[in-house]
């Protein structure tokens, strides 16, 4: 499977059934760059991690929410599935809340970045860092996550309103993707950043990974030691599942296409 934007070309993963591309740093910011000037259209980034991999198994409707999305490894968990079934690591392991502040930096451009989500204290103190990280962009707090359902397409109003090139949304519900393939459209934004959390990061700081520890390529193990929770072994699970179906089913074609033969 290949993926095409642009000048852009990525191949893609079969990740528990999902494809998922395996750019590098640099084509990835390349590709969101060239995304966010565009005139018209839009695509929407999303991050595969633990977590949105374990819900997507259980739930088709998020699955094909995610199939409609250009998305990202990001953590150890899908490393180890890339390895497993492909018999390699992603180029790049690209945690969104690395991602997100990288790209700004990256691009030279100034663009005009709309937020959403986070409660109201949070969302106000992502606003100021990011304004501090990359002071000629224009940060734009629409909305934090506390409205309601029936809020949802007036605030994507004051979106457009805001002529933003870029939306980031960080809500804390685990299926914003969900809300994002429902209520944002191509008059809202060309480049839209589904990162879950990713205001709270900014907001507390979180410190990452010993330098030594990312270039093993263990920063998402490094923090499932210190903090450990049940995404990360449920996503284990599903993967050797998913392997072990594979593999018998294989074996399976290969047992009948024998048998036809004789």
């Amino acid at each position: 499977m290949a993926f095409v934007s642009g000048n852009i070309i990525a191949s893609q993963r079969d990740i528990l059934g999902l494809p998922v591309c395996d750019l590098g740093w640099a084509d990835a910011f390349t590709f969101a760059e060239e995304v966010a000037g565009m005139p018209f259209g839009q695509s929407v980034i999303t991050f595969l991690d633990a977590e949105n991999g374990n819900r997507m198994v259980r739930d088709a409707e998020y699955r094909a929410v995610l199939q409609r999305q250009i998305v990202l490894p990001d953590g150890e968990g899908v490393d180890i599935a890339s390895r497993l079934f492909h018999g390699r690591s992603f180029p790049a392991n690209m945690s969104g809340a690395s991602f997100v502040p990288a790209l700004l930096t990256y691009m030279a451009r100034p663009m005009r970045v709309a937020l959403v989500g986070g409660d109201a204290a949070t969302l106000g103190q992502a606003v100021e860092t990011l304004r501090r990280h990359a002071p000629w962009h224009d940060i734009l707090p629409i909305a934090d996550g506390g409205f309601a359902p029936a809020q949802s397409d007036e605030v994507m109003e004051r979106v457009r309103a805001a002529k933003a090139d870029i939306l980031i949304v960080a809500m804390d519900s685990p299926a914003q993707e969900t809300w994002i393939d429902r209520h944002v459209g191509p008059g809202h934004a060309r480049l839209v950043l589904s990162v879950r959390g990713l205001f709270a990061t900014l907001t507390a700081g979180v410190p990452r990974a010993p330098v030594g520890v990312r270039r093993r390529r263990l920063a998402g193990l490094s923090r499932f030691m210190r903090a450990p929770n049940l995404a990360a072994p449920l996503f284990l699970y599903h993967i050797l599942r998913y392997r072990l179906s594979s593999v018998s089913a294989t074996r399976g074609s290969a047992a009948t296409a024998k048998a036809g033969s004789l």
